[in-house]
């Protein structure tokens, strides 16, 4: 054998295990996004991770995002958790690292307790972490507390009151208040078992205590979940889209 036909033979040897190692490393993420927002929000957060190989599924919550068209003041917290259950049922998705940012934290974790078995880990991105019968209202709308949520409440939506220009596209939209107010059943204790992180973002001109999801984190925390601390504001996906990428990239290990 010739010493370039040998040479050819090794190069062609690497690129296969060079392949077989990027794939056997790939996954499959459902990326949940938060209250007022949409799928939008995480198109680039999906694209650099398909760049490494894995599967991204953005489903957008009914009456947000391109899905605005649907708003409707009976739109509930259940509607939104069956919009991702139905994408891994549909997609029939398996192994599925379930990723929820902010308000998307009460969705994924309806989704675990209604397909424990279909979810490898879960990953609680700045989130909302409840327990049995806890709302989004009993757990962050406290008219009192600083960041109540009653106050930006009309004709049965929550006003995203940051919006200025409602002609410019993608934007925030007014989210449905019911799916805020309701409570949220968990019944499937197998959803407990299920491998979990909490990510707290944080600004390194706060403490970690002066967050608003910090309780969330503790909670996280007291539970025995993986916990990172992440320094950054509340949307990560937009100002630290590398630093995110690379963090949401090493849950797949």
């Amino acid at each position: 054998m010739n010493y370039c036909r040998l040479l050819m033979i090794t190069f062609c040897f690497s690129l296969l295990v060079i392949s077989v190692n990027a794939f056997a490393q790939s996954s499959t993420y459902v990326i949940v996004h938060g209250a007022w927002g949409g799928a939008w929000q995480f198109k680039n957060t999906a694209a650099e991770l398909e760049k490494k190989g894995n599967k991204i599924y953005r489903p957008t919550l009914t009456g947000l995002g391109e899905r605005y068209h649907l708003a409707d003041t009976s739109i509930r917290l259940q509607t939104h958790i069956n919009d991702v259950v139905n994408t891994i049922l549909f997609e029939d998705l398996r192994d599925v690292i379930l990723v929820g940012h902010s308000y998307g934290g009460m969705v994924i974790t309806g989704v675990a307790d209604s397909l424990p078995d279909r979810i490898r880990k879960l990953v609680y991105l700045d989130a909302i972490l409840p327990d049995d019968q806890q709302s989004v209202m009993t757990l962050m709308g406290n008219s009192g507390a600083k960041n109540g949520l009653l106050k930006f409440e009309k004709e049965g939506y929550i006003l995203p009151f940051w919006v200025k220009n409602y002609s410019k596209f993608p934007r925030d939209v007014p989210h449905p208040l019911k799916t805020m107010t309701d409570r949220i059943s968990l019944k499937n204790a197998k959803r407990l078992d299920i491998p979990s992180t909490y990510i707290l973002t944080y600004e390194d001109s706060r403490s970690l205590e002066e967050d608003d999801f910090y309780p969330f984190y503790k909670k996280a925390k007291d539970l025995g979940f993986k916990t990172i601390e992440f320094i950054g504001d509340h949307n990560p996906q937009i100002k630290k889209l590398k630093e995110l990428v690379d963090l949401l990239e090493r849950e797949n290990k």
